[in-house]
């Protein structure tokens, strides 16, 4: 469980990382921009890859091989649809990305709720769906700026952090002697 919690701090970590940067570059080169669409489910799938090694492998954790597997294609599909679109193919594959992200996290979540701390991962889950669908949607519109996707990484953030306070929170109360 410690592990898992620590994991989850180095994820918060890095969600809240790339929105610091995501906002301070909405004005960025292109360059910059599509590094930071490609880095971002890059880093989700090398946390996916993280995970399943601490948590008994590949074979014990599909929903992770899924999610890395998926995340390794969209990386590469944002630097090549990111190059030939612009915003608006970034957002597109962006959405693609976070649809799926979001239905094997909350596959996940579900598998591990005995673990404790998994209903902000099944919530994130959710959300990161509902989010993906929006994202695709605008992106045959007003398309927005990498800022605007920032958000949808925040609430990331703010999710796994939950989850390791959470589990922080738990693991002192069972050391803790019963009064």
């Amino acid at each position: 469980m410690v592990s898992l919690r620590n994991f989850y701090f180095l994820r918060a970590l890095a969600a809240f990382a790339w929105v610091a940067l995501a906002s301070l570059s909405s004005s960025a080169s292109r360059l910059v921009v599509g590094a930071l669409l490609v880095l971002y489910p890059a880093w989700d799938a090398v946390a996916n890859g993280i995970d399943a090694r601490r948590s008994g492998g590949w074979r014990a954790n599909p929903g992770q091989k899924f999610n890395a597997l998926t995340s390794i294609i969209i990386a590469v599909c944002m630097a090549v649809v990111f190059t030939l679109r612009g915003n608006a193919g970034g957002v597109l594959v962006f959405g693609v990305w976070a649809l799926l992200a979001g239905l094997f996290q909350l596959a996940v979540g579900i598998r591990r709720r005995k673990l404790g701390g998994q209903t902000f991962m099944m919530i994130s889950g959710a959300q990161s769906a509902l989010a993906g669908v929006v994202f695709s949607t605008q992106a045959f519109g007003a398309t927005p700026g990498i800022a605007q996707l920032a958000p949808y990484a925040a609430f990331g953030g703010f999710y796994f952090l939950l989850s390791a306070l959470w589990l922080t929170f738990r693991a002192r109360q069972a050391l803790s002697p019963a009064a």
